[in-house]
Order: structure tokens, then sequence, then C-alpha cells
């Protein structure tokens, strides 16, 4: 199709004209091939809606990116999405049905005759038809090696760049494909060790579907080929056509006047690649037990084995009664609770201790972001550098950076049709993967036999819909991280019977002395116009065993040891295929029940929500091992076959896993929330911070008061998730209690007063970070707020700290960051990321303060820390703190970035869409929301 586009000055005309006028070159004519899409029936009736900002269009041509680097130009449906997006936050006080495609698409099958802006055929049995206001490819075939065909041809026109970047990061070989930028060096860095594999590793896994999945396994690989066909169709065309992506000259790929050069053609295998990075960011759960471990013995060192496991468990909150559940009717969902009497738990001596190291070789700029400028042409100037920062930044890809194991996305409200004006369920839902431009999703309609779904597809694997509607139903997912990843400590060996070292690349496996299997990845860069890191190298080194990659080594009981990391989908990236094809067939989905046998096919740890005209459904998928008898999964383990997964076959990394029904699962319960929030009862976390305080309170706090009035609407559900979106947790839940505290007595300080009055006041107005107007760039409390920005960190450290300890409360801080404001650009999520409040220290400091209060706590902290338990020394120790805060001025508290001024506090908050490719955006307002977002009612099924 034409390269979708604004006009250019003619200054922008002339200075790319510098370069050749080949790269004037327009794609060719739309093909005129249109065969007879299949009919499909469409339920919704006008009752679904969708978003993904900034928009659909995530290719741009050089031209297009020197436009928008000169002059601020963008290409066609590259953020037509992004205001709308951002109109609900003043938007959504006023909400109707009638106003919900305002700030949404129309979700609706196919495309109106009067909307159609082009159809292209790139064979004669598939037609993309785009709209014209957004610009999705509605891809409709006549058979499915075509409709899937077009699906890859489709990605191919949106996201050709973002995919030839995933595969290389799912490779780890982003920094030879992209460059040397640091954070490209941190992010193959953080992302490789996590699924490190061959080639005929990779060959293995598609085999594998293909050959053990029966008829199912044969249509997926089926499909996955012709989408991959319909990708390098694309590639072929784009690039004899010279109106692929810039980025491709930009980074020495192509030259941009002679043409030569070459994009590489995908494979099967990069659809493997770039399935465990997407797996790898949303879709895991578990590990960190190393540091877990740390923080158990920081405990014990402090208060003895006994207390200061009674401390550390209080911590811990595995099954904290007080966590908001998405299954709330009080049914039990046992897994991977704490033993009654642990067997093989494997801790390290004190300092024992060390990482494994991944780097070896550094050569030139390894390691650093020492600089290099090329000399560009004149007319190339305006891109220079795009890429020097990384390709990804820092930290800004979920799953990336310091939190990396700490991630977690999404977020979904349903209500049953019981208790909504219509009496059919409504659900407002959808992922929360950051913010970039373009999205790691597009949006897509499939219709062919067999398929008929709209909805999002992450780019490079999007034979199917992945989230989204289908003809009578829609279904999405939030990050649900039980416990499928686990620790086990195996003991060194030398082949020869010498003593080992902690450096062995021998161990004992089921009694034999086996070599650990050395993987390596080698990169090397030199610098280019987008990217002027300094020519430079090294190798990327890791060992696996039949437990897992190694992770660190230490000693157990004076013996050396590797701790290696297990996951269960490791060897089976791309295994969930088959859930994916099944939820886009409506022949298989049919009711709620059919839905969740589907989603049960999916392996990566998804809680799955399902709304038709009749029901609201939930179902927890993930390959959930079924572990030896008294094991405790929160620790590392010995790596004997006694405490080994049932069933365990290192061969293809397969065991035995728990059924169906053991995972957590409900239909037509009132009312459904996630945010990435416990599951269900005895369904036991696998990481720290799911206590009495959850984000996901935020959300169910305001659903359950809606089912109790009756009579929801779409538009009450969405204001209902708007208002969440802009509320500060910790001015929500937390400030009650800690002005109970400062009020236990006057305050008679006249300042501390006032921001006591303050911090009240915005309390009682919500408590929400919100602009005063749209575009006035103001929050209507803006003082409160920054005084909690400022006293928050401070406050859990002088609550928690001088009872803890310096050593446990650092080892506990590891193990959960105190703070993950939007503001917090040091937490988890990164600066400018929207996702926040997801891992704090709130649900700690909540039991502790009511405790401190003489308030009934359910689960509580095994000791009371804030002033030793003395509610005047509390209160002394919180007034200080907040003394401190307030004089702290806002240049501190939000300081400059490569976004901000110091001290622009809407700013530093604000969302900014990284840019994977040549374009940038604008910033808009934070919101705490997903990405892609639906909003539907079925008001009648097949």
């Amino acid at each position: 199709m034409p390269p979708r586009t604004r006009t250019l000055t003619a200054a922008a005309i002339a200075a790319v004209l510098a370069l050749g006028t080949s790269l004037l070159a327009s794609a060719p004519v739309a093909g005129a091939a249109q065969p007879e899409p299949l009919a499909v029936t469409d339920h919704c009736a006008n009752q679904c809606a969708d978003i993904l900002p900034p928009g659909e269009n995530g290719n741009a041509t050089l031209v297009e990116i020197l436009g928008n680097k000169a002059f601020g130009t963008h290409p066609a449906h590259s953020d037509d999405q992004l205001d709308r997006y951002n109109g609900l936050v003043a938007g959504h006080t006023g909400l109707t049905d009638q106003k919900l495609t305002d700030f949404f698409n129309d979700a609706s099958f196919g495309v109106a005759a009067n909307q159609v802006e082009s159809v292209t055929s790139p064979r004669a049995d598939v037609t993309i038809t785009r709209d014209k206001k957004s610009g999705v490819p509605h891809i409709k075939g006549t058979t499915r090696y075509g409709t899937e065909f077009g699906a890859g041809f489709a990605a191919g026109q949106d996201r050709l760049w973002l995919m030839d970047l995933f595969r290389h990061i799912g490779r780890g070989e982003l920094t030879s494909f992209a460059g040397g930028a640091l954070a490209n060096q941190g992010l193959e860095q953080q992302f490789w060790p996590q699924a490190p594999y061959t080639e005929a590793d990779l060959e293995a896994q598609v085999e594998r579907i293909r050959t053990t999945e029966g008829a199912l396994g044969e249509q997926a690989m089926a499909d996955a080929q012709a989408y991959v066909d319909g990708i390098n169709a694309y590639r072929v065309k784009s690039k004899n056509g010279r109106y692929f992506p810039g980025e491709y000259v930009l980074t020495g790929k192509i030259d941009s006047i002679t043409n030569v050069g070459e994009i590489q053609p995908f494979k099967l295998t990069d659809l493997i690649s770039i399935a465990s990075v997407v797996g790898g960011q949303f879709g895991g759960g578990g590990g960190g037990e190393v540091q877990a471990a740390l923080s158990l013995l920081a405990a014990q060192q402090k208060y003895g084995v006994e207390e200061g496991t009674r401390v550390w468990e209080s911590f811990r909150q595995r099954n904290d009664p007080e966590a908001v559940l998405t299954v709330h009717d009080g049914t039990s969902f046992p897994y991977a609770g704490k033993p009654d009497n642990a067997r093989g738990t494997a801790l390290p001596d004190p300092g024992s201790v060390t990482p494994e190291p991944l780097i070896h070789d550094r050569t030139g700029s390894a390691g650093s972001n020492r600089k290099a400028p090329v000399d560009a042409p004149a007319a190339l100037k305006p891109a220079q550098g795009v890429f020097d920062d990384g390709v990804i930044p820092e930290g800004s890809l979920p799953g990336s950076g310091d939190g990396a194991q700490k991630r977690g996305m999404s977020n979904a409200l349903l209500v049953s049709g019981e208790h909504t004006a219509s009496g059919n369920p409504i659900a407002v839902m959808g992922p929360q993967t950051g913010y970039f431009a373009p999205q790691l999703m597009m949006l897509q309609e499939l219709q062919g036999p067999g398929i008929s779904a709209r909805g999002v597809s992450f780019a490079g694997v999007g034979m199917y819909i992945q989230m989204g509607r289908g003809q009578d139903y829609a279904w999405s997912a939030t990050s649900a991280a039980q416990d499928i990843t686990d620790t086990y400590a195996v003991e060194l060996c030398e082949p020869d019977g010498s003593t080992p070292t902690k450096n062995s690349a021998h161990y004992r496996f089921r009694g034999a002395c086996t070599a650990m299997e050395k993987l390596e990845r080698s990169n090397s860069w030199k610098p280019t116009v987008a990217d002027s890191t300094a020519k430079g190298s090294y190798r990327m080194q890791v060992w696996r065993t039949d437990y897992g990659i190694v992770t660190h080594r230490a000693t157990v009981g004076g013996k050396p040891v590797a701790y290696t990391s297990l996951r269960t989908t490791y060897r089976h990236e791309a295994d969930s295929i088959i859930g994916f094809q099944l939820l886009n067939d409506p022949a298989y989905v049919t009711d709620a029940a059919s839905f969740q046998r589907a989603a049960s096919h999916i392996d990566y740890a998804f809680n799955w929500f399902y709304a038709d005209s009749r029901t609201a459904a939930y179902y927890n998928s993930g390959m959930n091992p079924v572990r030896a008898s008294g094991v405790d999964a929160a620790l590392p383990v010995k790596a004997e076959q006694a405490y080994e997964w049932r069933g365990y076959d290192p061969a293809a990394n397969t065991t035995d896993y728990t059924p169906f029904a053991e995972h957590p699962q409900s239909s037509g319960q009132d009312y459904y929330i996630s945010w990435n929030n416990r599951q269900a009862k005895d369904y036991s976390t696998a990481a720290f911070g799911f206590g009495a305080v959850h984000r996901g309170d935020l959300l169910d706090d305001r659903v359950s008061a809606l089912v109790e009035a009756g009579g929801v609407t779409r538009a009450s559900l969405t204001r209902a998730m708007a208002e969440a979106a802009l509320t500060d947790l910790r001015g929500e839940q937390l400030l009650p209690e800690l002005l109970k505290v400062l009020r236990s007595q006057p305050v008679t300080d006249p300042a501390l007063n006032t921001a006591v009055q303050q911090l009240d006041s915005w309390r009682a107005a919500g408590a929400q970070r919100k602009e005063t107007s749209p575009g006035s760039h103001t929050y209507t409390h803006a003082d409160a707020v920054r005084i909690m920005d400022a006293w928050w960190p401070k406050l859990v450290e002088a609550e928690f700290r001088p009872g803890l300890g310096d050593g446990l409360y650092s080892a506990l801080t590891a193990s959960l960051a105190t703070d993950e404001s939007p503001a917090a650009s040091h937490g988890p999520s990164g600066a400018h990321s929207g996702s926040a409040f997801q891992y704090g220290w709130w649900g700690f400091a909540d039991k502790d303060l009511r405790q401190v209060l003489g308030q009934t706590v359910k689960g509580p902290l095994a000791k009371t820390y804030c002033g030793g338990g003395d509610l005047g020394a509390c209160r002394t120790a919180l007034l200080a703190t907040l003394k401190d805060a307030v004089a702290v001025p806002a240049t501190a508290v939000y300081p400059a970035d490569d976004s901000c001024k110091a001290g622009e506090q809407w700013c530093t908050d604000s969302i900014v869409h990284r840019p994977l490719g040549g374009i940038s955006h604008k910033s808009i307002h934070w919101q705490n929301r997903p990405t892609y977002q639906q909003v539907v009612e079925f008001p009648s099924h097949r």
C-alpha cells in the first residue's frame, strides 16, 4: 500500500532530494483483485470499542523520519489515536455510552463503504482493507493460507522494523544489529540469559509444536509459515520499491542512494525468538529465590532462626488474608504454599553468593557509552544519533532494567449481567504493555476459514488475535506471575574426582558428574548515523544444566554449588500458539466453558477474562509444575531427584503439570477485577508485595460500589477505570492512617499543620494526580502531590529501618522496592512509563500503622516497627520526615531528564511513547491504564 504520510514542506523535500530522488519512490498501487469476504455475524451491535495509542502505522520511510526530526510531521495513522487516548483524562467525568467513541475506536467488524481508505490484495485470496479513521488492517481471506499471509503482509506494512528489532533481542544480537549503545548492551544482557538458545534449539521447538500437538499443531505451524511468507513478501516489495523503513538506512543496513543492502529474510525460528521476549516480559512468574534466601538469612541473623523466619514470612505474605483477590467468593485453589515441614531447602552459606559472570572479552566501547560520531551526509543530520541512547531506552521495556523480575502489567474490570443496566455483562479490559512508538502490539481484524476476531497481537507473532473480540465474545489478559520458575542448588564436581570449586563446570545430575553446556553469543558493533557508539565487542556466556541456567555460585554447608533457574516454559516459548488458535476459532469458543478450555492451552502465566452476552468468566493459565512433597517453592531447593518436579524430563523440559481444575477459575461471579493482584484464596504469590494494600484495591473498591448500586453501564465502568488510573494509591489507601497517627495529638508547628491540611484536602478530593484543566500541565493539588512524593521514601525508611536494622532492611528492599509512584524513576517501571503503584511497601506500612493505632489486623507483621510500636514515637518519626519532605524543593523531587526540566511535576509524571524507530511523539498526561483497551457489551449471542 502507499506510504501513509503527511505532506512535507518544500524544505524537507529539498533536504531529502540531496540523497537522490530514488528515496521518494512510492509503494505500488493497491491490487485490484478482491475476493469475496466470508460472511460473519457481528453480535456487538456497535457496542465494542478499543484503542491503541499512538497509532496503527509503525513504519516510516527515510523521508518521513527526516520530516519528523526536522519539522515534527508524522506519517499518517502513526499518532491519530494519541489524543483520543489522552482525552479520557478530562473526558471521563462526563462520559456516556454515546461518547465512548470520542475516546475509543469503533471495534465493529469490517469497514463501512464510505470509510474505506485503501484496499490491498497481496494475493488473490486475501484483501487488506484499511479504514480512514485509524488505518487498522481488516484482513479477509477466502483460504486459511491467504488469511495468514495477509496478516504477515500487514504486519510488515505496520511493524517491519520493530519485528526485526525483537527477533534480534530474542537472539541476543541487538548490538550487532542496531548499535552498541549502552542501553542496547543492557537489554540483550537482560533478555538473552533468560532464554538462551542455539539455532537447533529454536528449530526443535518449531518441530515439537508440529509433531506433538496433533492436527492443531500442524495447522498452527502452517499458519505461522504463511504469516512468515507474508512478512517476507512485504519485505521484498518494500525493499525493491524503496519504501522500506528508514531505520535500515540510518543503521547502515541499506545504502540510501544505490539501494544496496538487505533486510534479512524472516523464518519460523524468528517467531520463537520473538515469543521468548514477549513471554519473558509479560508471562513469566517466580524466580528470585536466591535474593529471597538472602533476605531470609538476614532476618535469621538478626532475630535467630525461628523468630527470624517468622518475621520474614510476615513480610513475604504468600497468602495474606487481607489481599485483594480476583476470585473473591472464597473458593480455594491451593498452589505453591508454604509446606508444614519443608524438605530439600538449600540456603547459601552467609557471604558465599556471587552472581554468575555474563560478559567476557570486552573491547572498545563495551561496557561504556563512548561515542565516535560518523561524518553523516548533510541531509541525514536531522536523524543523526537517534539511537544514541539505545533503540529501547534503559528500563523502559517491561522486563528490562533493575526491576526486571518485578514486572507485571494490565488490568480488567468485568461486571455480570445481573448488575448491569442492560442485563448483559460488561468488560473494560486490556494489557498494560508500556508506551512505545510504535507499540509492541498492533491492531488488526482477521476473517478467514476458522478465524474470526479483531484485536491486538504482538508484532512478529500475529498469526492470531491474542486479545480482542470474536463474533459474540471478547477476551483479554493480565500478567499473573504465579510461580512457574524454581531455583535449584546443583552440587558441583570434577570429572576426575578432584575437589570441586565454585568455578567448576561440572555438576551432579542424578548421581553422575555431568558437564555443563556452554552457550555463547559474540557481538560487535561500529558507529552509524543512528548510533554514534564507538566500535566495540564482547562475548556473552551462560552455562546450561539439566536444572536450568546458572545464575549464581555459592556454598551450601561448605560445599560449592551453582544456583540455576528453571522455568517450565523454557524450550516451550511458542507452545501457547495452540491456545490462541482456539480463541480465534468461532467454532471452538461458544461459551465461557469453552473459552476456559482454550485459555488452558496457553502455557505462560496469565489471568484470562471473558465476556459474552450471557456470562463473564475468568481462568488462570500457566504451566504450573507439580512439585515434590514438602518442597518450598519460595526458596532454593537441592538439585536431587527426590526434590525435582514430578515426572521431570530434562531433554524437552517437560514435567507433570497441575490439572485444569486446580487453576483459579470462575464463571458468573458478580464482578471481576485484576490489576496483577493475587488470583484466589490459597493461590500463593511468587513474589513480595501482595498484601493489605495493592493497586487492585483501586479497582475493587470502585467496581464493588458500582455493583452494589446496580445499573452498571459501559460508561460507568469506564469511568471507574479512568478514575483509578489517575489516583495515587498512597493518597487513597495510606493517607487516612498516616493522618490518624499525625493527628493523634495536635500538630502545633504551623508549617507542618499546613502540610497536613494540604495532604488531607488532596485525600478528600480523591488523591488524584490530575491537571487543573486540559493542557494546563499543573496539578490541582500540586503541593500535596509534591509533599507525598518527597515524604514517602523518607517515611518508609524512618518507619522500618530502625527496627529491622540496616542489613535486613537492605535485604528486604532488594526483594521489593519501597516506591513505584509515577515520579519514582528509580522504580521497577522506569520513568514516563504510565504503569505505577504495583510494587512498593504500602502493604507493609498499612499493616504496621494499623498495628500502632491498635486496629484489627489480619495476618499482621510479626513485629510493630513504627516508633517501636509506640504511637507517640511513631508520630514523632513521621512528623520529622514530613518536615524534611516539605523542605525539599520541586527541583529536587522532580530532577531534569531528557524530556523535562527540573521541577516540572506534570512532565515528570507524563507518559512518553519511547521511540523504537525514528518517529517520536508528544508527551501525554499520566494515566495508570492499559495500553490497549477494550470496552465491550454484547447484546446477543449465536
